[in-house]
């Protein structure tokens, strides 16, 4: 099992990732509402603002208070307990301040909330008629996954690996993370995560990356600084 730790100090980026650190906070804030509910609270927020493929389809009526095409983005922010916010969060912190400042922070936010709607998408396209509503961060995540093995393949990330820590390329712990969603999706493993809504995530985050990233802005950079600097001297 890989698990990623980090990859470098964001406190030291031009420009601090506030969207990112904003998305993180927003997300954390909802799931201490989700927790302070009583359960039945909580599930009533998993329905009403979660996304229902049944209800875009027509098959049945929403349940909460917003139409059908906003869940699509407030499902972004609900998470189903602790482990899958810590995830998800994890990943956005690690991963998300270098597609921030690659995109911009408001190129960035358009990218963010256009791979998740799009993965969701991907999961409605599944399964028209499920009315099992769909929620967490993951799909937009991945579009950031996606959008950084592009960006940075070779960077070097520290990740915990079998009670190990060490220093690992980019395209090692995101193209490892991939082949598990590609296996668990392949496999139809039934444990209540949306595989689908992932590797759609994967292809929206691959398609919209070089469509918005500015001009300059250069991919698939494989330049090792450390290596740079053993072969100038």
């Amino acid at each position: 099992m890989v698990f990623p730790l980090y990859d470098d100090n964001p406190f030291v980026k031009p420009k601090l990732p506030v969207v990112t650190w904003g998305l993180i906070a927003v997300n954390i804030v909802v799931f201490l509402v989700q927790t302070a509910s009583s359960e039945a609270g909580s599930l009533h927020m998993t329905i009403a603002y979660g996304f229902t493929p049944a209800s875009l389809s027509g098959e049945m009526p929403q349940a909460g208070p917003l139409p059908t095409f906003a869940t699509l983005i407030t499902n972004i922010f609900l998470h189903g307990g602790w482990q899958h916010l810590i995830g998800n969060m994890l990943y956005l912190f690690i991963f998300g301040d270098d597609i921030e400042e690659a995109l911009g922070p408001l190129r960035f936010i358009a990218f963010y909330f256009a791979g998740g709607v799009l993965a969701t998408l991907a999961y409605f396209a599944i399964d028209v008629h499920s009315s099992v509503p769909v929620i967490g961060a993951s799909g937009a995540i991945s579009a950031v996954l996606a959008a950084y093995l592009m960006l940075r393949p070779c960077a070097r990330v520290t990740a915990y690996v079998v009670r190990v820590t060490v220093r690992l390329r980019a395209y090692w712990v995101i193209g490892g993370w991939i082949l598990l969603q590609l296996y668990s999706l392949a496999s139809s493993e039934q444990d209540g995560v949306a595989y689908i809504a992932h590797a759609g995530g994967l292809v929206a985050g691959a398609v919209l990356f070089p469509m918005l990233r500015p001009a300059g802005v250069e991919l698939f950079e494989c330049i090792d600084p450390e290596e740079e600097a053993a072969a100038a001297t």
